[in-house]
């Protein structure tokens, strides 16, 4: 176990490209995608308990999900979960977090991750994210993981590698964002570029430095409040200087200008479940047909190809005929049928539900 080392799982998100079974009220991190019993977050959580105190894992979360998160970790103490009283993308998420750990341990490093990630070889991403924390608890580093690409794809983000390395840890070039076909192919067979998973691993110091230079939006409230981390005045603090934070990602805002920015290259079964189709990519598939059923007892299929299927309520009888590459979901009182390349428009089709029908669908 790493005393030092803290883990910052952000949770906040509200999952809408999961509608209809990822809805505000029960977002996708919060649910049992697999059947395994398990929800995305608790998965993540498990895994990075196998090296770091549970202790020293925080979720930072909506306050509007503070009852699901302490339903799902009845064992985490209330100064593990952090609320942010707005969504305000990742950097202020992680600027919370790292001025909270530096108040309980100055010399703390830090693992930053989302919540709704697959990993298949979880020994060998272990052993990764140990590797980049010895890496940078005695370096001036920002250190991101990026995944060795299988194929093109256009749902990831790419980071480019440089030339100059220390040991395994390459400096990185350029952060792309998501690229077009054509694009993601060439980035494919130069074997320069790497997805960017969004895990980061770096010192309290190194990201405080790094938020003080490239954020003071943000840094310049925080750090009027030192004192105030990590004690009954936090929340008060919170709920009054959070909204006023710039929504920007770390990415933006931190990893594309900073100068000591590393990557350690990785392949250890990962997936980013983002969007319908990256859980078609995953998930088991009946041998005649390639379809995803991820719940339901009682389907029948006719004619139906290359779909997933999703039925929220395990006594309903679902009878699909003549489908081929569609999403179809029911969850609650809402029933989706859509085409698996046209899952982009899934927030319109709830921006449209809540003009004509109110906020009861979205």
């Amino acid at each position: 176990m790493m005393k030092d080392t803290f883990c910052v799982i952000m949770s906040g998100g509200i999952g809408s490209r999961f509608w209809p079974l990822s809805k505000e009220s029960m977002p996708k991190q919060f649910l049992d995608f697999f059947g395994n019993g398990r929800s995305l977050l608790q998965m993540t959580v498990d895994r990075f308990a196998g090296i770091i105190p549970v202790e020293n894992i925080y979720i930072v979360t909506n306050k509007r999900y503070v009852s699901l998160v302490k339903e799902q970790f009845p064992a985490f103490r209330d100064n593990q979960i952090l609320l942010e009283p707005v969504r305000r993308n990742t950097a202020p998420c992680i600027a919370y977090a790292a001025y909270r750990i530096k108040a309980i341990n100055p010399k703390a490093n830090i693992v930053v991750a989302p919540s709704d990630h697959l990993i298949l070889k979880e020994d060998v991403f272990l052993s990764s994210i140990a590797k980049s924390i010895d890496f940078v608890k005695d370096k001036d580093a920002l250190v991101t993981l990026g995944i060795k690409p299988s194929r093109p794809d256009t749902a990831y983000g790419y980071i480019q590698r440089g030339d100059e390395c220390l040991g395994d840890f390459v400096k990185i070039k350029t952060f792309m964002e998501k690229p077009d076909y054509e694009l993601a192919r060439v980035f494919y067979e130069s074997e320069e570029f790497f997805w960017n998973s969004g895990l980061f691993i770096w010192s309290v110091d190194s990201i405080l430095s790094a938020i003080r230079k490239f954020l003071p939006d943000i840094s310049s409230r925080f750090d009027l409040a030192m004192n105030k981390f990590n004690t009954r005045e936090e929340i008060a603090f919170i709920e009054e200087n959070f909204p006023f934070c710039p929504n920007i990602s770390i990415d933006y805002g931190v990893m594309e200008k900073a100068d000591n920015v590393y990557m350690l290259g990785v392949d250890f079964g990962w997936a980013d479940l983002g969007t319908w189709g990256s859980v078609f990519d995953i998930a088991p598939r009946t041998s005649a047909d390639n379809n995803a059923i991820l719940r339901g007892a009682k389907i029948l299929t006719y004619e139906t190809e290359n779909s997933i299927i999703a039925i929220d309520k395990p006594d309903r009888l679902a009878v699909i005929q003549g489908l081929k590459d569609y999403i179809v979901v029911e969850s609650g009182n809402v029933l989706l049928i859509c085409r698996k390349d046209d899952e982009q428009r899934i927030k319109q089709f709830i921006a449209d539900a809540q003009i004509r029908f109110g906020d009861k669908f979205k």
